[in-house]
């Protein structure tokens, strides 16, 4: 008897890479191969790999030390580098990891699937196209109990921003074709799923380059009327973007959630005009306004990064200013760190390490209190959680809120199951509290 081959998928970065690598495992499931062996004991490695920030780029390089150690002792194991910087780095990583069989693009996954069914033979392989197709037919596979999905629409960016590396890792924007995501979505409620997440760098711009055959409005429209789906999300979202029609959509759609990210990236109006950005903080204050207007009682997370180029101190002063007049829910803050290529990278004014991480830890601070209080606002509160499992310590079920906050909860749940619950205790990432009843 052949035993199966053995498979290990290793995810960096962004959600987008982790519909990736999901599509990915299904490819690999697909061609008979066994999910979730160690790398020691893999017959093939796929790392898919992020390169937004130095830091993951940085865990890539690491991690495939680690690996060329592993193949040593098994040459027969095969390593596949999928993902950004597979884009970024293309030949160089096999020059400077010699031991990786194939290098594939993001845009390019039917090579990876090509290569699995032994079409482009044995040998290294850079694969690195950006015009061709990024979507593959093939969905994503779904797990046992799996509740929530990611879905991508919109691959790629056309806004480079000067700090950004997306558009020339990724490509310029291209809209998936609304029938394809709307039919991926109906497959994924067959499998159980009752709660999407539709996915792009900016993926609000949906439809702008012509492709799609709506406009993202309408993509939303459409997939509200899956049978079966009972909650939409979307990240991230241009501020840009995030027009009337859009904001009076997500308002009549009973089926979209009340939270919406917005990456703000600097509360000072000299350095968003220097990232490129393309709003001012006035502009971004009346979104907010409308969306709270719009819909009561709605989460607003958003992106900081500290320390872009010609930051000032005074331009940092702005951005707590402004960040403690917005009041978000939650914040993803981040140190700026040059990307090779962009526009930044070569820009002058870089501030001090020691300086970005003094201006990090107090925007850090400033926003931990933010979050606390809005929550601790909410005890006593009862809110409809989707059961997704177990929490980390297998004390509770857990489970989301509509506004993306996460629930810890006391009481007899089933996965996949809407509930209402009490909220008793509150932290910066949710609550705790007690089961009521149904949803």
């Amino acid at each position: 008897m052949t035993l199966p081959k053995r498979a290990c998928v290793i995810t960096y970065g962004c959600q987008m890479n982790e519909y990736e690598s999901a599509v990915i495992e299904r490819m690999l499931v697909e061609r008979g191969y066994q999910l979730g062996a160690p790398p020691e004991e893999a017959d093939l490695v796929v790392m898919n790999t992020c390169t937004v920030r130095a830091r993951p780029e940085h865990k890539v390089f690491s991690q495939l030390g680690w690996l060329r150690r592993l193949k040593e002792k098994r040459p027969q194991m095969r390593l596949v580098v999928c993902g950004c910087v597979a884009q970024q780095w293309g030949s160089g990583i096999l020059a400077r990891a010699p031991h990786v069989d194939v290098v594939i693009g993001p845009r390019d996954l039917a090579s990876l699937a090509r290569y699995l069914d032994g079409q482009l033979g044995l040998g290294q392989l850079v694969a690195t196209c950006l015009e061709s197709h990024p979507f593959v037919a093939t969905p994503p596979l779904v797990r046992e109990r799996q509740v929530a999905a990611f879905v991508t629409v919109v691959e790629g960016c056309s806004y480079y921003c000067r700090y950004c590396i997306v558009p020339y890792v990724r490509g310029r924007a291209t809209s998936r074709p609304a029938q394809e995501v709307v039919e991926e979505v109906a497959f994924l409620a067959r499998q159980g799923v009752r709660e999407v997440t539709l996915l792009g760098q900016s993926v609000n711009c949906y439809g702008r380059d012509g492709g799609g055959g709506c406009c993202f409005a309408e993509l939303l429209r459409r997939v509200h009327q899956v049978e079966g789906i009972e909650r939409i999300r979307f990240t991230s979202a241009h501020p840009r973007d995030f027009d009337e029609e859009l904001i009076e959509t997500v308002a009549s759609l009973p089926k979209i959630c009340e939270h919406f990210h917005l990456p703000l990236q600097s509360g000072d109006d000299a350095i968003l005009k220097a990232m490129g950005r393309r709003y001012s903080t006035a502009d971004y204050l009346r979104l907010v306004g409308r969306l709270r207007e719009a819909l009561p009682g709605v989460a607003i997370s958003t992106d900081l990064m500290v320390g872009f180029p010609g930051e000032t101190e005074e331009a940092h002063r702005n951005t707590l200013r402004f960040t403690a007049e917005v009041r978000f829910h939650q914040a993803f803050m981040f140190k700026y760190s040059d990307r090779p290529g962009t526009r930044a990278a070569t820009m002058p004014g870089k501030v001090e390490a020691a300086e970005k991480q003094r201006r990090l830890e107090e925007l850090v601070a400033q926003q931990n209190r933010i979050s606390a209080e809005i929550n601790a606002v909410l005890l006593g509160e009862e809110f409809e959680v989707l059961v997704e499992g177990l929490e980390r310590t297998g004390k509770f079920m857990t489970g989301r809120t509509r506004t993306n906050k996460i629930f810890h909860l006391e009481g007899q749940a089933e996965v996949g199951q809407f509930v209402r619950a009490r909220a008793e205790r509150s932290y910066l990432w949710g609550f705790r509290g007690r089961l009521v009843g149904a949803a």
